[in-house]
């Protein structure tokens, strides 16, 4: 998009999309919101709410992680104080010299203490190419895999993929490159909706001397699938013999969980006959799959059945099915059925794992039966196993959609004493609960919180801010933010952009618009160098 056509003038007519069509539906001013200072020392009848987020892979029923180095408690200590210290740092003066910045910070750059700083630098590519090249020159600097991945990570999510390609040509001069590299390029490009690149990206790893492999294949309609592009996947898949690859049956789960995650049952259907055709007995992954596609499509009657059809053919589920039955169940507020399975999944020996208590804590939301939720969350304390950032945040989602936005505030407030410190998602949730409330003073009081962390926000959380500033006429601040964005690196949407623009042009504020324009334009057609 050229600069003149940024610059055209539109309509004076418009208005910030209806509050209500954001996340959580709340429009009424909340005049009684107290502040921080004095909302902290209340005490609340919420129960004793270490943060340890994971999410279970449907295929495998193990938990994802990367491999990253290990550290003892100690030496883990003391880079999780570093990490936070430079991010605070690159955090307070996103702008200025990361050098001038980072070199009275006096720590020991270690693969481990750049893998994490990058890490947490992942919504704001720009900032975390600055670190990297900063921290190739400290003493004790090593390369490694894990941390030109997470590099590549952040620079993907700002769509810099010549930048990207510069490092993985690094990265094979090094003899770094690895199978996830290319993994995570071509998920970066599915989710930039860059199909044909994602695909290339898997056939160029002949090129760099990696042999593309059927678990290399699966990645790739793996990627395809969660990213929204799963005909595509069935395209890639329906031509797997002349890429010489025989599917297996994780090849065909694959496929069956993206065309569940689509609520396609009929397509669903079809590939789930065509694996039992080629002789593939479904499994406990199978079924899972199969369940939580009907769940998802609110069909729990047959989710039930499927579950007793598994039974019958001597296939034991797994803790991640019944985990699906209680929450799909619980979110139809048919929550003694939920708590049913929840009984079950105990009495045949699964020792409850996170997420099948945050399925509870949800089912209880749902109903809102508060007090039983705040009852498991301390149950969850009390056995070891939590509570997690997302267990806080399940709970704030349902206060927030209830409306019942104070308790939800004094939830948010407690977490850190309780040992569960926000992460962005939670921010995210706080910020625009009370952008929607019209209260944008306290959101940005909570953003400041944040920033004063160490941890960066992203385009949505972005988005949210500005439009509610907007909203409100505080169009200076609103551009701030906005600057703030685009030097992180960060694209902003369209739309939102468009709305900006034509407020500020609306007040008379041409030569702001003229400014914000020539920034946006040399993000989207200047690539990284470094």
């Amino acid at each position: 998009m050229g600069l003149a056509r940024l610059l055209k003038l539109s309509p004076k007519t418009w208005r910030t999309p209806n509050p209500s069509t954001i996340s959580f539906g709340l429009r009424r001013p909340v005049a009684d919101f107290v502040r921080l200072e004095s909302i902290k020392h209340e005490s609340e009848n919420l129960g004793s709410f270490s943060p340890s987020s994971f999410c279970r892979s449907i295929h495998d029923g193990s938990i994802r992680s990367h491999a990253y180095p290990k550290t003892n408690d100690v030496t883990g200590h003391h880079i999780a104080q570093d990490t936070e210290r430079l991010c605070k740092l690159l955090c307070a003066q996103p702008n200025s010299s990361i050098e001038s910045s980072l070199n009275g910070a006096s720590v020991d750059v270690s693969p481990t203490l750049v893998l994490e700083v990058l890490k947490k630098l992942s919504n704001s590519g720009v900032i975390a190419l600055s670190f990297f090249r900063w921290a190739e020159k400290q003493k004790g600097f090593k390369y490694s895999a894990e941390g030109y991945n997470a590099l590549i990570e952040a620079l993907g999510k700002i769509k810099q993929f010549k930048m990207v390609w510069n490092l993985v040509n690094d990265m094979k001069s090094k003899g770094l490159l690895n199978r996830e590299t290319f993994a995570l390029i071509s998920r970066r490009y599915a989710r930039a909706r860059k199909v044909k690149e994602a695909v290339e990206t898997f056939e160029k790893m002949e090129k760099f001397g990696l042999q593309p492999a059927l678990p290399d294949f699966n990645r790739l309609l793996d990627t395809l699938s969660k990213s929204g592009h799963v005909e595509k996947a069935q395209e890639v898949f329906d031509k797997m013999e002349k890429r010489k690859f025989t599917p297996d049956i994780k090849s065909y789960t694959i496929l069956m969980e993206g065309w569940g995650q689509e609520q396609n049952l009929l397509r669903l259907d079809e590939v789930y006959r065509e694996m039992k055709d080629e002789g593939f007995v479904p499994d406990a992954v199978t079924y899972g799959i199969l369940i939580n596609a009907n769940c998802k499509a609110r069909r729990y009657d047959a989710a039930i059945e499927l579950f007793h059809n598994m039974e019958a053919n001597k296939c034991n589920p797994t803790p991640h099915i019944y985990c699906t039955l209680i929450g799909g169940l619980g979110s139809e507020r048919r929550l003694t059925e939920a708590l049913d399975f929840f009984e079950r999944s105990k009495a045949i020996g699964f020792v409850p794992e996170a997420p099948t208590y945050n399925a509870v804590v949800g089912s209880y939301c749902q109903s809102m039966r508060m007090h039983d939720a705040y009852r498991i969350v301390d149950e969850m304390r009390k056995v070891g196993v939590g509570p997690q950032t997302r267990t806080y945040d399940i709970i704030l989602n349902h206060l927030i959609k209830a409306r019942r936005t104070k308790e939800a505030y004094r939830v948010f407030l407690r977490m850190s004493g309780e040992g569960c410190e926000p992460t962005l998602s939670t921010y995210e949730i706080v910020v625009r609960m009370f952008c929607n409330e019209e209260r944008v003073d306290m959101a940005m009081r909570v953003w400041d919180e944040m920033k004063a962390k160490g941890i960066l926000p992203g385009m949505h959380m972005f988005s949210t801010l500005i439009n509610s500033l907007s909203r409100e006429n505080k169009f200076d601040e609103a551009c701030k933010y906005f600057q703030e964005m685009l030097d992180m690196g960060i694209r902003p949407p369209a739309a939102m952009f468009s709305n900006l623009k034509r407020t500020l042009l609306d007040e008379g504020k041409q030569d702001m618009v003229l400014i914000l324009a020539q920034k946006l334009e040399k993000i989207r057609t200047t690539q990284l160098i470094g």
